[in-house]
């Protein structure tokens, strides 16, 4: 079983990241224009808002021996607070099984954090971190979690992007499995391959374009000061 440390260490890595990404956009920056024009290239690329679909696999860390890869389905929206950073809330529906013990369906409900390292980028990676609502089918058992994750995207056009990513997911319980033993919750692994469809931000990409200073107004050909 997976020891919780590991999941604080992922906690702690995703933190720390962020802060560099963060950190690094801010004392990177050439220039006001330069930050400005890489905004309207993240909503040439991207959007404000992005609707997420996935399918991959979910694998069980649970009580039981001989843990089985079963089907993992997702659909999400994101909506972006800034390019380097969005919101995003998604439905899981997925199987946990082990070998000739145990095979159920669960759902969750999760809420994560998004950090895009490249957002301006057709290429970039990016980590979440997030909590959520996990249920047996039928809501027999249920349960809050943890969970946090990275993955990386291309751009294939304008607007569209194809992604792989995984989450590792810590439940607060350690009946996932219906077998209650050791010190450890339950947690699981998922992965998947998805696409996302971006939408929206013409109006921050119009005020990006309003603010970014042109050639004529920071170097203008008369001098202000030296006018009758």
């Amino acid at each position: 079983m997976i020891d919780k440390t590991i999941y604080i260490k992922a906690f702690t890595l995703v933190c720390l990241l962020f802060s560099l990404t963060v950190c690094s956009q801010g004392n990177t920056s050439d220039s006001k224009n330069h930050e400005k024009l890489k905004t309207t290239q993240f909503y040439n690329l991207r959007g404000a808002n992005a609707i997420d679909l996935a399918v991959g696999s979910s694998v069980l860390n649970g009580d039981f021996a001989d843990p089985m890869f079963e089907a993992f389905g997702h659909f999400g929206y994101k909506r972006y607070i800034f390019p380097y950073l969005n919101i995003n809330l998604s439905f899981n529906k997925f199987n946990l099984a082990n070998k000739d013990v145990f095979n159920e369906g669960f759902m969750s409900f999760d809420l994560n954090l998004e950090s895009v390292i490249f957002p301006h980028k057709k290429f970039t990676p990016f980590i979440f971190i997030g909590g959520g609502y996990n249920a047996s089918n039928y809501f027999k058992q249920t349960a809050t979690k943890a969970q946090v994750g990275f993955g990386i995207e291309y751009i294939v056009a304008n607007g569209f992007g194809v992604k792989l990513y995984s989450d590792y997911n810590a439940v607060f319980s350690d009946e996932l499995d219906g077998l209650v033993y050791g010190d450890s919750d339950d947690t699981y692994w998922r992965a998947g391959l998805g696409v996302n469809f971006y939408f929206g931000g013409k109006n921050r990409k119009s005020k990006a374009l309003k603010g970014k200073d042109t050639i004529i107004s920071t170097n203008p050909i008369i001098d202000n000061k030296n006018k009758p």
